[in-house]
């Protein structure tokens, strides 16, 4: 742990060495909700590290099986030694969280063992969705967030997140020997496997991530147009939604090149930017 870390917590301290992003988005909730904010952050970069950590899919089952156990003890009074599961107990406690989102959020990182590619841009977007969107319910939750279209802004907020960070993270899935880019896309626009692999860009790659780019931009619309429904202590949650507006403006600018070094650049503009939203509370 380095010296700035040291009075972190360690949600905090994992939340920001493995999902930067809403570390930073985290730091403009109030004070009181901020570490149980972490908590739910850092229970999620746990579920997503499964898939990087086993050898074999079954394994994956096994650790994936071992916070099932961990979520029905936490709701049914008793808590594992472990500071992400002790830090979740008062959480939920607090928030009345609701366990079906963090039940749906394992059973959909058990896909990530498998690694088959999407057949659709339809099954792309639901793995998006499930993958991402019980996050964002969780954080509107801890933020005391009660209306009645919550579950429909998360959804959209989630997918839209989750879409742009998939593609940026495309070359370190395929050094991973995944590929989540749509197997009828990339023959529509002629991708071929091969080419994808060569790690250069094409017209025809260029064409196949524009198409996952505009769905990740129609999902922000979503999410843009339902916020305006929720009050600003919202913000904090979907502020997410903002860094993948600013990620999809440069993909664009790029020509949609996912190799381009640039694309996976966090620069302080970025995050003023960012800071600028959360300070007007608007996503």
């Amino acid at each position: 742990m380095g010296r700035a870390d040291a009075n972190l917590s360690a949600c905090a301290v994992a939340v920001k060495r493995y999902d930067r992003d809403r570390w930073f988005c985290a730091l403009f909730a109030p004070p009181d909700r901020r570490e149980d904010l972490l908590a739910i952050y850092a229970f999620n970069t746990e579920l997503a590290a499964v898939q990087d950590k086993v050898s074999e899919p079954m394994l994956g089952e096994i650790r994936l099986q071992w916070w099932r156990e961990a979520v029905d003890g936490l709701y049914g009074g008793t808590t594992r030694r472990h500071d992400v599961v002790a830090a979740l107990a008062p959480a939920i406690d607090r928030h009345d969280l609701d366990r079906a989102l963090f039940d749906g959020l394992i059973d959909a990182r058990g896909a990530d063992l498998e690694t088959i590619q999407p057949e659709t841009l339809a099954s792309l977007e639901t793995y998006a969705r499930r993958t991402a969107s019980p996050v964002v319910a969780l954080a509107l939750g801890v933020l005391g967030i009660k209306a009645s279209n919550l579950r429909a802004v998360a959804d959209a907020a989630g997918t839209a997140q989750a879409l742009t960070g998939l593609l940026r993270a495309t070359p370190h899935l395929l050094a991973a020997n995944r590929i989540l880019l749509p197997s009828d896309t990339m023959l529509k626009h002629g991708l071929s496997e091969r080419d994808l692999r060569s790690g250069k860009n094409s017209p025809a790659l260029a064409a196949t991530v524009e198409a996952v780019a505009d769905l990740a931009d129609e999902h922000i619309g979503q999410a843009r147009s339902l916020s305006r429904e929720l009050p600003g202590t919202a913000v904090p949650a979907l502020l997410p939604v903002t860094l993948a507006t600013i990620d999809l403006a440069r993909l664009r600018r790029l020509g949609h090149d996912v190799f381009n070094p640039r694309v996976a650049e966090r620069g302080a503009g970025r995050m003023l930017k960012a800071a600028l939203h959360a300070m007007t509370r608007r996503i």
